[in-house]
C-alpha cells in the first residue's frame, strides 16, 4: 500500500467519525428546537388570551361599578371592553391544545353569560340611593364577576402548566443530547487517537531509521544500512538513501584530496594579498580574514572568525555599506574621498580606501555575504600632503615675481602706442599670459589653503532665492547673448542653508560658467534647489556636449581636462568646488551622458540644523 493511500485512509476514517458526530448533533438539536417551538406556538396564545380576558373583564366590572355610582359615560367603556373580551374568548376557543381546555372555555362562556344577564337585570332596576345600589352590586353582581375571572385564571394556569411541562421535556432532551454527543465524540476521538498512534508508528519508525542514516552521512560515515520492508514511498526513499551513501563514499574517496588542495590554495591566495581582506557572511559575521587585515586590527588570523563585523570595523559608514551590499546584492556608489577609513593613533595613523563586493551563489540569485578590501593609501595621503605643501610654497614664491612682472608689462603697455605693431602684439600676448598665470597661481593658492584647512568658512544662514538672484544676475545677459535659456526653480518648502555666501557663489558661478561654455545656441541651463529633512540639494543642469564616461570619476581631480577639449580651463575649477563643498560638510557629484548634457549636484545643510562649520588655519 502506498504512503499516500495510508494517509488518505486515515483522514477518511477521521472524517467519517466527524460526520457521525455531526449527524447525531443535527438530529438532537432539531428535536430540541421542535420542543421549544411547541412551547411557544401551542400554549402562548391561550395564555395571552386568558390574560387579556381577565384584563377586559376587570375593566367591565369597573365600568359597571361607576354606572351604579351614577356615571352615565361608563357604559361606553363597558361595551368596548365587552367586545374585546368576546374576541379573546373566541381566539381561546379556536386554540384548544390541552385536555380539559374545552370544558374550561365552556365554563367561562357560561359564567360570562350569567354575568351579562345579571348586569342587564340590575340596570333595569331603580335604586333610591347609591348605597342601596352598591349593596346590590356586592351581593349579586361581584360574585358573578369573580366566577368568570376564576375560570379565566384556570385557563391561564392550565396552559402555563403545559408550557412548564414542555420546558421540562426540552430540558430532558437537551441533557440527552449533551450526553449522546459526549459519548459519540469520546468514542470517535478515541478511535481517531488510536488510529493516529498506529499510523504515526507506521510512518515514524522508518523515518527515524532514515534520520539516523542521514546523521551518519553528515558525520562522514558512508557505510549505512536501512531495513525498511515496506514497498511504499518510504521504502523507496530508504533504498535511495543507501544508494546515495554508496555514491558519496565513492565521490569522497575520489575528491577529498582535490578539495583539500583547493582549500589550501585559496588560503594561500588570501595570505599573499598585500591589502587587507575581510569576508563577511549573510548574517554580518566574519567568516574569513587574511593576515594583513588581522594585523591591521591587532588580531590573530582565527580570532575574529564568527564575530559580528560591527565589533571589529570602527566605521559606521562602512558597516552600513556592508549591510546594503549584503541585502541588495549591489554595492552602493560612494565618492572615492568618502570611501576611506582610518586606523591607529594620531602619531601612527594609517589610511585605507575600502571597497565592498557581494558574494553570490553559483546561480547568482542568492547573496551569501560580501568581501571587504582595505587598500592602504597612507603613502598616497602623505604624498598628497607633501604635494599640497609644495604647491602652496611654490605658489607663494611665484606670486611675488609675477606681481612685479605684471606691473612691468602694464608700464610697457602704456608706452606701446609708439611701437611697431609686432612689438605691441608681443606685449599684449605677454600681458594675457601673465594674467592667466596669476589666475592659475591664485587658484592653486586657494586650492592648497582649502585642502590644508587654512581657509575659515564664514557660515551663516542664506536664503536660496536671494542667493540665486544675486549670483545669476550677470549670467542672464551672457546666456541671452549666446541664445541660451537660463532658468531657475526653487521648491516652495526649501529652507535656508548654512553657507559661506562668497564661497558658495564661487561654486555656482563656476558651474554655470562651465555650462555656458559647453552649451550651444538654443540650449537650456536650469539651476534648481529642493530641500529634504536634513539636506538642501542645488543642481545645475545643461543639455550641452556631456562628459565622457572615462572622465566622470576624475572630473573633480586637480588638472584633469577632457582630451581634445579646446574650451577647457586650467583644470582647477571643479577641484576647488569639491573642496569648498567638502568644507561645508556636503558632497558634489556629476551625472552626464555624452551628447545629452550634464547635471552637477551638491548638497548643503539647512539653516535649521544650526551647524557651525569652520575650517581653522
Amino acid at each position: 500500500m502506498k504512503l499516500r493511500t495510508k494517509i488518505l485512509g486515515g483522514y477518511c476514517l477521521i472524517l467519517a467519525l466527524m460526520m457521525v458526530v455531526w449527524a447525531v448533533a443535527v438530529v438532537n438539536l432539531y428535536q430540541l428546537g421542535r420542543a421549544g417551538e411547541a412551547i411557544l406556538q401551542e400554549n402562548q396564545l391561550s395564555v395571552q388570551a386568558a390574560e387579556n380576558m381577565i384584563q377586559h373583564l376587570e375593566r367591565q366590572d369597573s365600568a359597571a361599578l361607576l354606572f351604579f355610582l351614577g356615571d352615565p359615560n361608563s357604559m361606553e367603556q363597558f361595551r368596548n371592553n365587552q367586545i374585546e373580551f368576546v374576541q379573546w374568548l373566541g381566539r381561546a376557543r379556536d386554540n384548544l391544545t390541552e385536555p380539559g381546555e374545552e370544558k374550561v372555555i365552556a365554563d367561562i362562556d357560561a359564567a360570562y353569560r350569567r354575568y351579562m344577564a345579571l348586569l342587564q337585570s340590575m340596570a333595569a332596576l331603580a335604586f333610591d340611593d347609591h348605597q342601596e345600589a352598591l349593596s346590590f352590586y356586592h351581593k349579586r353582581l361581584f360574585p358573578g364577576f369573580m366566577q368568570v375571572r376564576l375560570s379565566c385564571l384556570t385557563l391561564r394556569e392550565m396552559n402555563q402548566n403545559a408550557m412548564e411541562k414542555a420546558s421540562r421535556h426540552a430540558h430532558r432532551l437537551s441533557v440527552r443530547t449533551i450526553w449522546s454527543m459526549t459519548i459519540v465524540g469520546a468514542v470517535s476521538g478515541s478511535v481517531g487517537l488510536v488510529f493516529s498512534i498506529i499510523l504515526s508508528a507506521l510512518l515514524l519508525r522508518p523515518l527515524a531509521a532514515m534520520t539516523r542514516a542521514t546523521e551518519q552521512l553528515a558525520e562522514g560515515e558512508y557505510d549505512v544500512s536501512l531495513e525498511v520492508s515496506s514497498g511504499d514511498e518510504l521504502g523507496r526513499l530508504a533504498k535511495q538513501i543507501v544508494t546515495m551513501s554508496q555514491k558519496l563514499k565513492i565521490f569522497h574517496d575520489l575528491n577529498v584530496g582535490h578539495l583539500i588542495a583547493e582549500k589550501r590554495r585559496g588560503e594561500a591566495i588570501l595570505r599573499s594579498i598585500g591589502d587587507g581582506l575581510v569576508v563577511v557572511d549573510e548574517t554580518f559575521h566574519i567568516s574569513a580574514i587574511n593576515p594583513q587585515a588581522a594585523k591591521l586590527l591587532n588580531l590573530s588570523s582565527t580570532e575574529p572568525q564568527g564575530k559580528p563585523v560591527s565589533e571589529l570595523l570602527p566605521n559606521e559608514q562602512l558597516i552600513e555599506v556592508i549591510r546594503k551590499t549584503t541585502e541588495s546584492g549591489q554595492a552602493p556608489e560612494i565618492p572615492p574621498e568618502q570611501a576611506e577609513i582610518c586606523f591607529g593613533s594620531e602619531d601612527s595613523r594609517q589610511f585605507f580606501r575600502y571597497s565592498v563586493t557581494p558574494i553570490r551563489s553559483e546561480g547568482g540569485k542568492q547573496v551569501q555575504g560580501a568581501v571587504v578590501l582595505l587598500q592602504d593609501i597612507t603613502r598616497l595621503k602623505e604624498l598628497d600632503r607633501l604635494k599640497s605643501e609644495f604647491v602652496l610654497a611654490a605658489s607663494h614664491e611665484l606670486k611675488t615675481p609675477l606681481t612685479g612682472l605684471s606691473m612691468s608689462i602694464n608700464l610697457l603697455q602704456e608706452l606701446a602706442d609708439q611701437w611697431p605693431q609686432r612689438e605691441r602684439d608681443l606685449i599684449r600676448v605677454a600681458h594675457e599670459e601673465t594674467s592667466r598665470l596669476r589666475a592659475l597661481v591664485s587658484d592653486l593658492l586657494d586650492l592648497s589653503r582649502l585642502e590644508s584647512g587654512r581657509v575659515e568658512m564664514e557660515i551663516q544662514p542664506m536664503n536660496v532665492a536671494y542667493l540665486f538672484e544675486r549670483i545669476l544676475a550677470p549670467f542672464h545677459d551672457q546666456a541671452n547673448a549666446k541664445g541660451i535659456e537660463l532658468t531657475t526653480s526653487i521648491q516652495p518648502d526649501t529652507p535656508e542653508v548654512q553657507a559661506d555666501p562668497t564661497k558658495i557663489a564661487w561654486v555656482i558661478s563656476n558651474l554655470v560658467s562651465n555650462a555656458l561654455r559647453y552649451t550651444s545656441k538654443g540650449g537650456h541651463i536650469r539651476v534648481t534647489a529642493e530641500g529634504s529633512l536634513d539636506r538642501v540639494y542645488l543642481t545645475v543642469t545643461d543639455d550641452g556636449a556631456g562628459i565622457p564616461a572615462e572622465y566622470r570619476s576624475r572630473i573633480f581631480d586637480k588638472f584633469v581636462q577632457v582630451k581634445g577639449d579646446s574650451k577647457a580651463g586650467s583644470g582647477l575649477g571643479l577641484a576647488i568646488c569639491k573642496e569648498i563643498i567638502k568644507a561645508h560638510g556636503g558632497s558634489i557629484w556629476v551625472e552626464s551622458t555624452v551628447g545629452s548634457g550634464s547635471t552637477f549636484t551638491f548638497y548643503l545643510k539647512p539653516a535649521s540644523s544650526s551647524v557651525a562649520m569652520h575650517q581653522g588655519e
